[in-house]
């Protein structure tokens, strides 16, 4: 963590990796990450937590199986959207999109529960900024 200011589009152009969050900095014990996103994430459920998406740039589409049925929400550059715990979802970004995610410290990008991960998915808990 820096004491120092940061500015979003210099941790963003610090990586390449999709769907693979970089730690910006913690707020007690949340992370706040930033991620590229493009194409699908998989379905998958957090049990304990929320999970916070803010959409920087690009747009970002969020499936959600709800015991009402299931349904998408569509999220353009500058909306913010609360998957409640225990939601099983699946975000996908068709052409591309830059998030912030705010969740506890120690939070895993495929969830407690979810699908087979794919390879162009990082199963990870946010990797420091700069790696």
């Amino acid at each position: 963590m820096s004491n120092e200011p940061l500015f979003l589009d210099k941790a963003l152009a610090s990586f390449d990796a999709l769907w693979s969050p970089r730690v910006l900095t913690r707020v007690n014990d949340y992370d706040v990450r930033v991620a590229k996103v493009r194409g699908e994430h998989i379905w998958h459920v957090h049990d304990d937590t929320d999970e916070f998406f803010l959409v920087l740039d690009g747009e970002l589409r969020i499936s959600l199986r709800e015991p009402a049925g299931e349904r998408t929400v569509v999220l353009p550059r500058g909306a913010v959207f609360t998957v409640p715990r225990g939601t099983e979802h699946k975000p996908y970004a068709p052409s591309g999109a830059e998030l912030l995610l705010f969740e506890p410290s120690g939070t895993l990008s495929v969830g407690d529960r979810h699908e087979e991960i794919p390879g162009h998915v990082d199963a990870t808990t946010g990797h420091p900024l700069g790696s």
